[in-house]
């Protein structure tokens, strides 16, 4: 491993203590080992156990409200890891949950592309393709792009949905700072 890609700051022992052993049980399932970037994120006790507590993570991510479908959810979690550089996330969730989360092997793949195959997907899955390589893009969405998104969500799941695109840019931007070692899934 060179050094430039070595973590910068390295997680705490996967042998957790107390109370972030108990936190970490509630969000990840105990046969596996924790993730290397919540455990460096948790160099930070008091922020980590928040996020927790207020329910920002959860078993299936950061701000699962259950508001929007799981799959829909997975769509936009792994096309921003795309956009945002972000193979560790990507990795994270195409190893663990992407597929319980109803996205295929196939349509996984395409999220991976620069430009998907708009063959693979329904119409309202398009929107929000579009509508996220829009926000990382350019932190922007043209009028064409949201009133097609608008044709098949309402405004404030359109508002969730951009709010989750914006969350998991900042976990790329926590990723380039830790530079968290790929989890062995």
């Amino acid at each position: 491993m060179t050094a430039q890609s070595r973590p910068r700051i390295e997680p705490v022992d996967v042998d957790l203590k107390e109370p972030l052993k108990s936190k970490m049980a509630t969000i990840f399932p105990a046969a596996l080992p924790s993730p290397n970037l919540y455990r460096s994120v948790a160099r930070n006790e008091s922020l980590f156990i928040d996020m927790i507590d207020m329910r920002f993570i959860g078993p299936a991510g950061l701000m699962d409200r259950k508001t929007i479908p799981s799959r829909l959810r997975e769509l936009l979690i792994l096309r921003t890891c795309t956009l945002a550089g972000n193979e560790y996330e990507f990795n994270l969730h195409e190893r663990t949950i992407s597929e319980k989360m109803g996205l295929t092997r196939a349509e996984i793949e395409d999220l991976k592309t620069k430009s998907v195959d708009r063959t693979l997907w329904p119409v309202a899955e398009v929107s929000l393709i579009s509508l996220t390589d829009e926000l990382v893009s350019t932190l922007s969405v043209s009028d064409p792009v949201f009133e097609q998104a608008l044709e098949h969500f309402s405004t404030a799941e359109l508002i969730e949905m951009t709010q989750l695109v914006g969350l998991y840019t900042s976990v790329a931007m926590l990723v380039s700072l830790i530079r968290p070692e790929t989890d062995p899934y």
